[in-house]
């Protein structure tokens, strides 16, 4: 329920655009993000920084779209919401000493350190990826192609990537049950 939580306004974003257009497209997802914010908070839940993250991105980079009725704004807007993750998820670890996808998932796996540091540094050349392959097909392909592979390739692409993460995973749960 999450990942299609997490999804809406991508989804929004799609099918606005393959109906009305990219500028309808561009203030649906600013509204879906609104209203995934407004949810949570009227929920008494906690709204993850990355939520924040990205209705500050979609605000500004969306906003600057519609104002300036120029789509490049919004093509970009993936791109720096991925750079943002994946630098914050290196300071936190090169300068704080905190390793953020530790202190997310450690409630539900125990892991070495050294697990914990090679799933952050993954996480990080993961989102940095992501970020480069968006600018690729937003300014190589058609506006139509990059809206697909919006929803598409970077929904497969995550899903692979958590899969890959997954085994790596499974390999220390099963070392950790080894060692009991």
């Amino acid at each position: 329920m999450k990942f299609l939580f997490d999804l809406f306004p991508v989804i929004l974003f799609f099918v606005a655009f393959k109906l009305q257009g990219i500028y309808v497209a561009t203030g649906a997802a600013i509204a879906a993000t609104f209203v995934q914010v407004g949810w949570l908070w009227l929920r008494g839940k906690h709204i993850d920084g990355m939520l924040w993250a990205s209705l500050a991105i979609i605000v500004v980079f969306g906003g600057a779209t519609l104002l300036l009725h120029d789509d490049v704004f919004i093509r970009w807007k993936p791109t720096v919401l991925y750079w943002i993750f994946a630098l914050v998820l290196v300071i936190s670890e090169r300068f704080f000493g905190r390793n953020l996808i530790r202190a997310m998932m450690r409630a539900q796996l125990d892991l070495p350190a050294p697990a914990w540091t090679k799933l952050n540094w993954s996480w990080a050349g993961f989102f940095a990826a992501m970020g480069a392959l968006n600018l690729y097909v937003a300014f190589n392909f058609t506006r139509d192609q990059w809206v697909d592979f919006k929803l598409f390739g970077v929904s497969g692409l995550m899903l692979l990537f958590i899969l890959a993460q997954a085994l790596f995973l499974a390999r220390h749960v099963e070392d950790a049950g080894d060692k009991q």
